[in-house]
């Protein structure tokens, strides 16, 4: 393994240990696994590419289902799955340059339409009842990530980092 990928690696997999920590910081909802576990994945796409912060949000969904006992079993493969697509959207769109548009499309995206699957697998009242409490969870870690996000930035640029 060359020392790009080695290193591609290691920053993915710190991103998640931080997920992990996220994940410990539950948001109280009524019906979510809602934490703060996708904010570190949201900002890693300052230094990471989209695919590998996607990754990232995975497994920090996974983590944040794990601290929760599974309550929906193997349900969580598809939030994870969808934990992955957001991020990635919202990576490539920061990539591109649309610092404006990637914030209410990842809160839509993750706070709206990720939950839809379930309306039709769970139940319409479960799908109403996440809308009260998922948008508010994902606005909370994207909040944190636009407070945090210019300041790493700033940081990343000037030790002249570049993982991606």
């Amino acid at each position: 393994m060359n020392r790009q990928r080695l290193t591609k690696l290691t920053f993915t997999a710190m991103v998640a240990a931080i997920c992990a920590v996220g994940a410990v910081i539950k948001i109280p909802a009524i019906i979510s696994t809602a934490a703060l576990d996708s904010a570190p994945a949201f900002l890693s796409v300052v230094f990471l590419s989209p695919i590998l912060a996607g990754v990232a949000g995975g497994i920090g969904h996974f983590i944040t289902a794990l601290t929760t006992g599974f309550p929906f079993g193997p349900l969580h493969i598809i939030i994870a799955v969808e934990m992955f697509i957001v991020v990635w959207i919202f990576g490539i769109m920061h990539k591109k340059g649309m610092h404006f548009w990637k914030w209410p499309v990842a809160l839509f995206l993750n706070g709206v339409v990720a939950p839809l699957p379930f309306y039709f697998i769970i139940s319409p009242a479960f799908y109403w009842a996440s809308l009260t409490s998922l948008p508010l969870a994902t606005l909370i870690n994207l909040v944190i990530v636009a407070v945090v996000m210019p300041i790493l930035s700033k940081v990343f640029v000037r030790k002249g980092g570049r993982v991606h």
